[in-house]
């Protein structure tokens, strides 16, 4: 007889199996793209998730980081929430929605066990995988976890009750940590976002000082924010600010009206942000290799897949165009050689298996924010985004001699 573990594990790679022929019978419908993206998420997220859920994350994860790490004690310590709460942000509009195929609903309820299971041993200081939650790498990752859980409500409202008050206590603890000058004034944002999103006690000074800066300090000019007081040109603009202030932003404003004066004038940046995204897309899905925390990976479109799963994207690009680009950028970073090592876990690397990339905080639990790129998935498969046939998008149509509309900045004061 097999004990519980293993039957889990059993039915685990059951799923998956099944779900591999359904990729391969369907071949080439017009949903053939969800299926090959729900293939690569599973891949990503299952060792994470699963691991967790059985309490073997910190036995199972590899420790391997940077090898310019800067703190290699305390960098090893936060490496399971960094893989946890960057995992479970990208895949949790999946696991809130409901329907699809057979195959699909089968993975999904696996997913919902599982990370019902992942939060309640991440909380429980009995557990072997109980996290750390204070300090300055736990704010920025507690914040992650904070996120998915507003965006799947169905995992919070899921939870025993016991959990949800150790989910509560480690979230008030981040709040001895203060945030950088910087995109961290997001972080505490967002945890504070959490608690007002299940109306539970907030602190709004957190939250009204992170809008403030970016709303009336930060923004530099067509659809980019600064990182603080300085200007950086990489993708936090995308790994973090503007899909945290729309969440931020869209959560607040069901309560209060404190913000009116930002979402509109937001609204125009998010879109042409949008578009630069859109365009820094090139033909085989490899983008500009510039700025920190590139092996964050697929992850650099955070910002345009967040936009497609609100069905927010500019008149200027057809979600199916976007679906394309996407695609295209799943395959560049998350399909090279030796991007996972022999027991599936992500490398270093943003085309494969290169440590020498990466900055002093990285380590294999900071790789996971490529996990953003899978937000889409939270739509249903009969949304245009899925369903229209493919389209070529801005590089390609460049590149290969199509007419295509000029660009051009945008102007706020117009």
């Amino acid at each position: 007889m097999y004990n519980k573990k293993y039957t889990s594990v059993i039915k685990s790679i059951a799923i998956f199996v099944c779900f591999g022929i359904t990729i391969i019978a369907r071949g080439q419908d017009k949903n053939s793209d969800r299926q090959l993206w729900l293939q690569y998420m599973d891949k990503i997220a299952r060792p994470v998730i699963m691991n967790l859920a059985e309490d073997n994350l910190k036995q199972n994860m590899p420790g391997v980081m940077s090898p310019h790490i800067d703190n290699a004690k305390v960098r090893s310590k936060v490496a399971y929430l960094e893989a946890f709460g960057r995992t479970f942000s990208g895949i949790a509009p999946w696991i809130n929605l409901e329907g699809g195929s057979e195959q699909e609903i089968s993975l999904r309820n696996q997913y919902r066990e599982w990370t019902l299971k992942a939060i309640a041993n991440a909380v429980n200081p009995s557990s072997k995988d109980y996290m750390t939650w204070e300090g300055g790498q736990p704010l920025v990752d507690a914040s992650f976890l904070a996120l998915g859980l507003v965006r799947c409500p169905w995992v919070w409202h899921h939870l025993d009750s016991s959990v949800q008050k150790r989910v509560v206590t480690a979230f008030i603890s981040t709040r001895y940590t203060v945030p950088a000058y910087s995109n961290w004034l997001l972080f505490s944002a967002m945890i504070e976002t959490f608690f007002c999103a299940y109306d539970l006690p907030y602190d709004a000074v957190r939250i009204d000082y992170a809008i403030r800066e970016f709303s009336e300090h930060w923004y530099v000019g067509d659809g980019m924010f600064s990182d603080g007081m300085q200007f950086h040109l990489d993708y936090y603009n995308s790994y973090v600010i503007q899909p945290y202030l729309q969440v931020v932003l869209e959560t607040i404003s069901k309560k209060k009206n404190s913000y009116n004066y930002f979402i509109l004038k937001f609204d125009k940046i998010r879109k042409r942000y949008a578009e630069i995204q859109e365009r820094m897309i090139n033909t085989d899905g490899s983008f500009p290799v510039t700025g920190r925390s590139i092996v964050y990976r697929s992850g650099a479109f955070h910002h345009l897949a967040d936009m497609a799963l609100r069905k927010g994207l500019p008149a200027s690009l057809n979600p199916a165009q976007v679906r394309s680009a996407l695609t295209s950028v799943i395959k560049k970073t998350l399909g090279a050689p030796e991007t996972f090592d022999q027991k599936g876990w992500l490398n270093i690397g943003l085309n494969g298996h290169q440590p020498d990339i990466a900055d002093v905080y990285i380590t294999t639990g900071s790789l996971y924010l490529c996990s953003e790129i899978f937000l889409p998935l939270g739509l249903t498969a009969s949304d245009s985004f899925w369903s229209d046939p493919e389209m070529p998008w801005t590089a390609v149509k460049a590149w290969n001699g199509q007419d295509l509309s000029p660009d051009h900045a945008l102007d706020l004061t117009r």
